[in-house]
């Protein structure tokens, strides 16, 4: 199985491991590898040659204080209403809301998708059995 790399990737594992083992100057090997010495540079300072986590530790809102976003899972627990109808309802007390950032609040907290409350779609049914009728 191959190895994955992100789409700017300029080296694979085996670029990184042979650079972190040569002696030789960076310009040397940043001409030999076709990287940058700065490249060459950060995986020799690196212990591993995977690529590192860049991902935010604890996702959070950029637009949303933590207050507004309380008040955003409140509201959805409570009332239990579609996306649009707590964008239109919650847009008074938060102006800045928009629909995007409110459906990412919701995703982080869980409750993006309402529960399935019975009796809300009919059940399934087969279709009715007709005779067939010869050509």
């Amino acid at each position: 199985m191959g190895q994955i790399r992100h789409g700017s990737a300029t080296t694979t594992h085996a670029v990184r491991a042979a650079l972190q083992r040569s002696q030789a100057s960076l310009a040397t090997l940043s001409k030999e590898f076709g990287v940058n010495p700065k490249t060459v540079a950060k995986w020799r300072k690196r212990q591993t040659v995977e690529d590192q986590k860049t991902d935010p530790k604890e996702p959070r809102s950029t637009v949303l204080s933590e207050t507004d976003e309380a008040m955003i899972v409140a509201f959805r627990r409570h009332t239990l209403l579609p996306l649009d109808d707590c964008l239109y309802a919650l847009q008074a007390s938060i102006p800045h809301l928009t629909r995007s950032a409110l459906h990412r609040c919701l995703q982080r907290h869980g409750i993006s998708r309402l529960p399935d409350i019975e009796g809300d779609k009919p059940g399934r049914q087969r279709f009715k059995r007709y005779p067939v009728i010869p050509p």
